[in-house]
């Protein structure tokens, strides 16, 4: 508990620990992103913690993902609660645990095409604007740079690029904000990888994950007509017309 109690007595530990409970599995470059300190600051304050098992890591693939771990947080929380409290701590963390419950949606789509055209219509701005119902997304396309998506007058998606790895893998979180309803999910995260297939194709997956169980299906429903417009625009340079591209007409 002294471990767990010194890396919770330093205002940044806590600060990361918040970052993480807020977005789970985030790199250390997506960290980074978020402090006012060198990458080198950033790796210190996480080795405290994960030598105090406040967070634990895993490889996937190249990457080095962070996690918050908050078992020690609930032996403290076990050893110092009264009796009397614990009945109502352990409900209120039941419901907590229910409420995030997560789950995942997976898009696949084959386009003829190259990874750096692939790549081009997801970040360039005019051409994203052909099949995403005329919404128009800016982004400097960094690591750690911010996006948003609107249509003339209405604000519609804003995020931050999480990973960017053209012509490969972009990671971006998104906070939907087209109305009341959306904005009550809160954030997800979407994550776009490209492989070639052959000289001429690529197989593109889109990952819209960490979203609520149950969420509202329009967070995720429209990315068949999107990637379906994508599909359409590359291999032919003509518009696919969705209910959504009607919509925003």
């Amino acid at each position: 508990m002294d471990a767990v109690f010194s890396a919770l007595g330093d205002p940044t530990r806590r600060a990361l620990l918040d970052e993480l409970f807020r977005h789970d599995g985030q790199t250390l470059g997506a960290l980074e992103g978020q402090f006012a300190m060198t990458r080198f600051g950033v790796m210190k304050h996480l080795r405290v913690l994960e030598e105090a098992g406040l967070v634990v890591t895993r490889r996937r693939g190249r990457e080095k993902l962070h996690f918050l771990n908050p078992v020690p947080i609930r032996l403290v929380h076990d050893r110092w609660v009264s009796k009397y409290a614990e009945p109502w701590t352990a409900a209120l963390s039941d419901i907590k645990q229910r409420l995030e419950t997560t789950m995942e949606k997976v898009f696949e789509i084959y386009i003829r095409t190259t990874p750096e055209r692939l790549w081009e219509a997801i970040t360039d701005t005019e051409i994203r604007s052909k099949y995403t119902f005329g919404a128009q997304v800016t982004s400097a396309w960094s690591e750690g740079s911010r996006y948003e998506m609107s249509v003339p007058g209405l604000a519609l998606g804003e995020g931050e690029n999480l990973e960017v790895d053209p012509p490969r893998r972009l990671v971006q979180s998104m906070r939907a904000l087209w109305s009341d309803d959306v904005k009550a999910e809160g954030t997800s995260r979407v994550t776009w990888e490209i492989e070639p297939v052959g000289d001429d194709s690529c197989r593109l997956i889109v990952t819209h994950d960490q979203m609520r169980e149950g969420a509202n299906e329009q967070i995720y429903g429209g990315w068949p007509m999107i990637l379906s417009g994508l599909k359409t625009w590359l291999e032919t340079g003509e518009l696919l017309t969705t209910p959504g591209s009607l919509r925003y007409a």
